[in-house]
């Protein structure tokens, strides 16, 4: 049984990303932000604090590749969330793991685990 971790979710529809923090917490997780814009996410990722975040890559029409950059360089693990109508991640992104949409809360246990096995010292 993996312990809760607290997640920052970055998701631009408020239906989803409530889904998503529902299934979350059920989960034993605890939600540190939700952010549906770029601007919110960096701002978020810049103040830290929590261990894993998961990304939908299209906001409002704004990819969310800076983010992923940020957490990248502080060495925070993140989920790709994605609908599947996206141009593939940047190569450096490549070995994210993806959680599609629909989500389904079966599948976020597994990629948040993958997410954070990435990153083990």
């Amino acid at each position: 049984m993996s312990t809760g971790r607290s997640i920052l979710v970055v998701e631009d529809e408020p239906l989803i990303a409530m889904m998503l923090e529902d299934f979350l917490e059920t989960l034993g997780h605890a939600i540190h932000a939700s952010c549906d814009n770029l601007a919110d996410a960096m701002e978020a990722c810049e103040q830290g604090g929590f261990d894993v975040a998961i990304l939908d890559v299209n906001l409002k029409g704004e990819l969310v590749w800076p983010v992923a950059e940020a957490l990248s360089a502080r060495g925070i693990p993140f989920v790709i969330a994605s609908g599947g109508h996206v141009e593939p991640p940047p190569a450096s992104f490549a070995d994210a793991p993806l959680l599609e949409k629909p989500y389904t809360i079966d599948r976020i246990s597994p990629v948040l685990e993958q997410a954070v096995g990435q990153r083990t010292n």
